[in-house]
This record gives structure tokens, sequence and C-alpha cells, in this order.
């Protein structure tokens, strides 16, 4: 039976690296999945995705065919081995295919685990910023988040070496503030 850890990890994996399978490691196969977007975040998913499949579409095959450079970090440390519920702030950085925009953002995952399974039979997402900037500054932000501890970040790793971009400072300031 796999871990907290291990499910939230697989998705992680699965998401940044276009692997599909990955998933099977994390979700039921009637998972559910939640969205909620902030007004002004400049991206848009479903409110609500159905099952293992639906949710690897979506958040996989779908989100690499629009993106890439993707890393995505929880913030903070990985679950106890027994948890059946786990929540915690993210941070991602990613560019747009063609155009080259790059994308950071931040939020809150909250995880529901299945007792009998291991593996997340719920998962909601609260997207609280997503900041474009242009093409140019993908070499200062790919390179900072290729130093951070990944997949799980502590939130005073990430200030530390953090490029000198104004779009920045607002997730940074987010993120910093749960410490």
């Amino acid at each position: 039976m796999p871990t907290p850890a291990e499910c939230i990890s697989g998705y992680v994996h699965g998401k940044d690296h276009n692997r599909p399978h990955r998933l099977d490691e994390a979700f039921a196969a009637d998972a559910r999945l939640t969205m909620q977007v902030q007004p002004g975040a400049a991206i848009n998913f479903p409110p609500l995705t159905a099952g293992r499949a639906a949710i690897a579409e979506l958040l996989v095959s779908s989100f690499s065919q629009r993106y890439e450079n993707v890393y995505t970090f929880c913030i903070g440390k990985p679950p106890p081995d027994d948890a059946s519920a786990w929540s915690c702030d993210w941070l991602v950085v990613m560019s747009e295919k063609g155009a080259g925009i790059v994308r950071i953002g931040c939020g809150r995952y909250d995880w529901r685990f299945d007792a009998r399974s291991g593996l997340a039979s719920a998962l909601d997402i609260a997207i609280e910023q997503m900041r474009l900037l242009p093409p140019e500054t993908l070499p200062a932000l790919a390179g900072w988040a290729a130093r951070l501890p990944y997949p799980w970040c502590p939130a005073d790793r990430l200030a530390p070496g953090a490029p000198d971009l104004p779009a920045l400072q607002p997730v940074l300031d987010r993120l910093a503030a749960i410490r």
C-alpha cells in the first residue's frame, strides 16, 4: 500500500514529466478532483473532474500539450505514513509551449486518502495566483526551480536565490506567510 507521500510524489512526477501512468500510483480509480481558481489567476480548469483516467487526461496529457519546463513543489514536509488527509501549499513554475510565456503560481492542495488502498480518493486544488512573465525570464526561473528541493520544498528555501522579478514577489510573499 502506498504512503500519502508516495501518492503525492507520484502525482507531481506524473504531471511535471508527462507520465500519466504515474497517476495510477496516486489516485483511486474513482477519485474526484475539484479545482477552485481565484479571479485574476491567468489559468482555467473545470471545477470538477471525476475518475483517475479523467484526472490524468486533464492534469497530465492535456496539460503537457500546452506546458513544458514544469516544476511543481509541495511546500513543507511530506505527510506522515498514516495520514488520512493532508494539506499543503504548492508552487509551480512552467512555460507555455510555442509562445514561451512563463507562468508562476501558487495555491493549496487538500488531499484525502482511502484507508483500504492508500491511494488518494480526493484532491481539492485551490489556485490562488498565476502570474504571466515574458519568455526571457525562463532561464532565471527554471534555474532557480531546478536548485530547489523537489517535490517537497521547505518554505524557507524559496526566497534565497530567487530571481529578482517583480511578478515573482507576490507569489513568494504568499508562500512566506505559511511559515
